[in-house]
């Protein structure tokens, strides 16, 4: 009986024992099982949201599948006159809607987000005409894209003109950087460095009261269209208007009706700043101008860089913290943002 007794007992601390390998077994098998789950998670949250396309005009940008813009690198023929590259259109809303339009019928030369100049001229002998690309020509002779947390469009370009026998006079290094959607807005930063490569360079807007050059923004334009800057409505004027370092454009650009908005920011190391801005309530382009009529020197030996964020948005201006988020704009460091 003590015998029956013993090996009952050590069958059932056996039993119990093997219970509770089996109880730890299927708890680290559960643990492992989880562990795998949030770094499968996590990795999913890091994985790249953008995705770049090309194509023989350029390069498609969009993020979880929807369409941020397009960059045209191929010169394409506007209105059979105006031979023009290096811009981007379209450019979408939030909603997918088309914010920019490109080869007008009002002026046929205006395409999408642009930076170009009237004037361009060495040692006071002009060029051509940048802005309607007469006698100037742009060729992009190098792009390159990188995906992590951001979008990067790193481009390098010259200008020619016919009147150097198509010689180089200006080199241009672009990025254009876009951070993923977050807190309901997409943000696109812009660093444009241009060199001379001859000496005497000049740039300057058009040569009149209005003096408008540089980048450019040509929006749809509904008939709800707003001005806002620094909280303020703005009323365009034939001429430059000092408004501060940031504007709205709001109104209802899509098919539905729903307003939504872009905002164009300007960064305290881009010179003149704040820059004035011209701004039409007819359509036409909106402009934060540099340098303005008079025309200023492009040196060889340093570039002179132009920085601006522009801001996608949904609602109105008042939808979102504009004075917020040029305060944080204006911290942030750009003297590196180029990376070409």
């Amino acid at each position: 009986m003590i015998k029956s007794f013993v090996f009952g007992l050590n069958v059932s601390i056996t039993k119990n024992i093997m219970e509770k390998k089996l109880f730890k077994k299927r708890h680290l098998r559960m643990s492992c099982f989880f562990l795998l789950l949030i770094i499968s998670c996590s990795s999913r949250e890091i994985e790249p949201s953008f995705t770049f396309k090309e194509n023989e005009q350029g390069i498609e940008l969009l993020e979880n599948g929807q369409y941020v813009f397009f960059y045209q690198k191929k010169p394409k023929l506007l209105n059979g006159q105006y031979v023009c590259c290096n811009y981007l259109h379209p450019l979408y809303s939030l909603n997918g809607d088309t914010l920019t339009e490109e080869s007008p019928a009002d002026h046929p030369h205006h395409r999408g987000i642009f930076w170009a100049w009237h004037q361009m001229s060495v040692n006071g002998k002009s060029l051509g005409d940048g802005w309607i690309m007469e006698n100037i020509a742009q060729e992009v002779t190098n792009i390159r894209t990188t995906v992590d947390q951001s979008a990067k469009l790193n481009i390098n370009a010259v200008w020619r003109s016919s009147l150097l026998g198509d010689k180089p006079f200006l080199s241009e290094q672009t990025t254009i950087t876009v951070h993923q959607f977050q807190n309901g807005i997409r943000k696109i930063d812009f660093a444009i460095s241009l060199t001379a490569l001859v000496p005497g360079v000049e740039i300057g807007g058009s040569d009149d009261e209005k003096g408008y050059g540089g980048f450019c923004a040509r929006i749809k334009h509904p008939g709800d269209l707003a001005f806002v800057s620094e909280n303020k409505m703005v009323t365009p004027q034939l001429i430059q208007i000092e408004a501060g370092p940031w504007m709205d454009f709001s109104g209802s650009f899509g098919s539905e009706g729903e307003t939504s908005g872009i905002a164009i920011l300007c960064h305290p190391e881009t010179p003149n700043y704040p820059e004035p801005w011209i701004l039409r309530s007819k359509r036409s382009m909106q402009n934060v101008v540099f340098p303005g009529r008079n025309p200023v020197a492009i040196p060889i030996d340093r570039p002179v860089i132009l920085y601006y964020l522009l801001i996608i948005h949904n609602g109105n201006a008042s939808s979102i913290d504009l004075k917020k988020l040029q305060s944080e704009y204006e911290k942030m460091e750009v003297s590196n943002q180029n990376g070409n």
